[in-house]
């Protein structure tokens, strides 16, 4: 029997603010979740007050790593100085590659109303860093389904394939990502192969959901507003609570790399992070 992957530890993060003021909940990144190879950061921004939210994300550098920004309700526009622009809708995601260098802004495409979603940071290894930046977006309709009715589980797969061969449209990830919106039926399963060497990690963010723990311990709990660390394994598998859930399902192999970070510059070295810093400053991105 395939090993299950068990559940190693959990969070609730912790609040922050970023951009011009946003208020969210910063899962990885913190003091006491510096990262999770090669995850450097996740937050998790949900608010239905527009304060928390409106200033958004004016223009702001990146280097050395990837963004994911993958939007629940509300919609996000985005801009940067490689002349690209658009909306993130619900259900759609911008999968950025900052690379070599990137200004870009983040600003909610709205005044009112329910703001949710989350951004993923991933890193990219030495040899990737400097290239040029680029663009992986995606509309909800261009997102697969693989569902699963008789185990009461449907799965939007945006990156990475699953054991029912349903694909995700971002591809070409150094890091091999599996990355999908998972729901669950109350009671419902979801059961997937994950890749040996990969960290895995779920981010609940509606009901709450039931994996095992190691050895002879009681399974544990994830519930809403929770992240969830996953231990070694061949196979993840996610039961429903009560009331259902709905979560993000997220798996990238690690990198085993020095990481130096500067703010939005994340790089192998303190030098290299200075000199992101000199390039920036001198209009070099």
């Amino acid at each position: 029997m395939p090993k299950i992957r068990p559940l190693v530890h959990t969070t609730t993060g912790t609040a922050a603010t970023d951009g011009a003021g946003v208020r969210m909940r910063r899962m990885i990144g913190t003091h006491q979740l510096p990262m999770i190879d090669p995850f450097l950061m996740l937050d998790h921004f949900h608010s239905d007050n527009p304060g928390d939210y409106i200033a958004g994300f004016p223009a702001h550098p990146h280097r050395g790593f990837e963004t994911v920004t993958y939007m629940v309700a509300g919609r996000m526009r985005h801009k940067d100085n490689k002349g690209h622009e658009g909306v993130i809708e619900p259900g759609g995601v911008q999968w950025m590659t900052a690379a070599g260098g990137i200004i870009h802004s983040e600003m909610p495409e709205q005044e009112e109303g329910l703001m949710s979603g989350f951004q993923l940071w991933i890193n990219l290894p030495r040899a990737e860093k400097m290239k040029p930046a680029g663009y992986q977006e995606f509309d909800p309709d261009e997102i697969p389904v693989d569902d699963r009715p008789d185990s009461g589980a449907k799965a939007r797969i945006v990156a990475g394939k699953t054991s029912r061969g349903v694909e995700g449209p971002v591809r070409r990830i150094t890091v091999q990502p599996f990355f999908a919106e998972v729901a669950l039926e109350p009671g419902g399963v979801f059961e997937e192969a994950l890749p040996a060497g990969h960290s895995a990690i779920l981010a609940v963010f509606a009901g709450s959901v039931i994996l095992p723990r190691t050895g002879s311990e009681e399974p544990g709990t994830v519930s809403k507003g929770m992240l969830g660390i996953l231990g070694e394994g061949e196979t993840t598998r996610i039961e429903a609570g009560p009331d259902g859930a709905s979560l993000l399902l997220i798996a990238g192999k690690q990198l085993r790399e020095p990481v130096a970070k500067g703010g939005p510059f994340v790089m192998n070295t303190e030098g290299e992070v200075r000199q992101a810093m000199m390039d920036y400053q001198s209009g070099r991105f």
